[in-house]
């Protein structure tokens, strides 16, 4: 694990943002297209706002969620609403989204559809990952009802979990996927966050499942 410390929120979201930004450049140029997974939630939405005003040639990218709850766009739940407020907008409305929610009333009736879409844009070229207080990440929460296997090394790239601290049903990118991605970034802010991951660092992925992505990844920290 690499950390990154920053003076101050603000130097943190547009160093990352460029750092994102340098690492999809190199996929394009290298291949011709490049590959975005990206956190739901408040934290990164900085990062998205600088990051979507990147001058890319953002139509030779897609763009994906780590994960999704299980429902409607229109919900406030939604991270794929946020993603399109966020991030898919400027310069980046260019991008593909990957959609990882389909109308079904249960995740696993579209579970092998969305998968199916994911496929073609893996390995991921750049990752970002969040992490919860409690050292989730995705929706790989301690306590998951599938979370073993969704840690194994032959997971499929996208399973539905259900716990207790994620409220909804959840689609989920799996640990082989994210150790997969050619770079992995995490970030995370405040004093809390700081010691959770320091914790995970001698902890095991059951216990602490940011833990499986670790050890090639490089963490950005402001308080």
């Amino acid at each position: 694990m690499r950390l990154i410390a920053y003076p101050d929120r603000d130097q943190l979201y547009h160093g990352l943002a460029k750092l994102l930004a340098e690492g999809l450049d190199a996929a394009i140029a290298e291949r011709g297209h490049a590959s975005l997974s990206v956190p739901g939630g408040t934290t990164p939405g900085p990062v998205f706002d600088i990051l979507s005003q990147m001058p890319l040639d953002w139509s030779k990218v897609a763009v994906f969620l780590n994960d999704e709850r299980w429902v409607g766009e229109d919900s406030p739940r939604s991270n794929t609403g946020l993603l399109r407020a966020r991030l898919l907008c400027g310069p980046a409305a260019k991008a593909k989204l990957v959609p990882l929610y389909a109308p079904a009333a249960q995740p696993e009736d579209q579970l092998a559809a969305l998968a199916e879409g994911l496929a073609p844009h893996l390995p991921i070229s750049v990752l970002l990952l969040g992490m919860g207080a409690d050292m989730h990440t995705a929706s790989l929460f301690p306590g998951a009802d599938l979370l073993t296997q969704a840690l194994a090394a032959d997971a499929p790239p996208l399973m539905a979990l259900r716990a207790e601290a994620a409220g909804e049903p959840r689609v989920t990118l799996t640990a082989p996927v994210l150790q997969a991605a050619e770079a992995i970034h995490i970030l995370i802010t405040g004093a809390e966050k700081r010691a959770a991951i320091e914790r995970a660092r001698d902890l095991p992925p059951e216990l602490a499942p940011i833990r499986a992505v670790l050890d090639n990844a490089t963490v950005h920290w402001a308080e």
